[in-house]
């Protein structure tokens, strides 16, 4: 018989996820939901994954609502940002999840290339934030899901998608500076490898990247979560502007 999971304190809370209908985000989602909060969450395209991570969130007996945004464009994730505020009466967490994975040899990006995963990567947490932040009248968690590379980039070809991580944590501390005064945290996540669709436990280059990280192993998505869950709850009331590393020892 397993033992109860522990509830972070979300009860009552609205929560936002940017990118929530696969991989990493759905799992915050589900936990999100578990933990208490009412969940909503922006997708892409997937609309049959994000019809199930609504269910998943129903079925934990919480409120839940996909909206279909495109995180580059950004006034439609402000609208969106303003939507929930609006729908769920308020809002407490947002988790900036949605990513472009742009690898390849840094001298053959094309400008449009950078341009979008600038736009995606750092210009829509920025986005995201600053809105969410005009919401959050009683204090708020701010999460964003960063990436081990921006601490180790040990594989070529991923300086164009490690230089928009990185930028995560000037504006994670910016964040947490300009807005602790209000009770609103912001932190920073920085996975390693996780077993999602973008990155398979069983993928080509899986066992390489398996010998670098310590514990051997890849993450699931519900072990990101846990922290991201974590993070947003009281428990971590008085921790801001910094960034956690859930990569299995990947960066030692």
């Amino acid at each position: 018989m397993s033992t109860p999971r522990t509830r972070t304190g979300l009860d009552g809370r609205v929560a936002m996820v940017i990118g929530g209908s696969r991989g990493i985000g759905a799992a915050v989602v589900r936990r999100l939901a578990e933990d208490g909060a009412d969940v909503a969450f922006t997708y892409l395209s997937d609309t049959v994954s994000a019809e199930k991570v609504v269910a998943t969130v129903e079925e934990a007996g919480r409120r839940a609502l996909a909206l279909r945004v495109d995180s580059a464009d950004a006034a439609a994730l402000t609208a969106a940002v303003d939507t929930v505020a609006g729908r769920f009466g308020r809002l407490d967490i947002l988790v900036n999840n949605a990513a472009r994975y742009s690898v390849g040899p840094i001298d053959q990006f094309e400008v449009d290339e950078f341009d979008r995963t600038i736009a995606v990567n750092v210009r829509a947490p920025f986005v995201a934030s600053t809105a969410a932040a005009r919401h959050m009248t009683g204090g708020g968690s701010i999460v964003t899901i960063g990436s081990l590379v921006a601490e180790r980039t040990v594989f070529p070809g991923y300086g164009l998608y490690s230089m928009s991580k990185t930028a995560l944590t000037g504006l994670t501390k910016g964040l947490a500076r300009d807005l602790g005064g209000r009770g609103i945290r912001a932190n920073l996540v920085h996975p390693g490898p996780t077993d999602t669709d973008l990155s398979p436990a069983d993928g080509l280059y899986a066992d390489v990247v398996r010998s670098h990280t310590a514990l051997g192993r890849f993450a699931d998505p519900d072990e990101i979560a846990a922290t991201v869950a974590h993070l947003a709850g009281d428990d971590a009331r008085y921790i801001t502007g910094t960034s956690v590393l859930v990569d299995g020892g990947f960066t030692v």
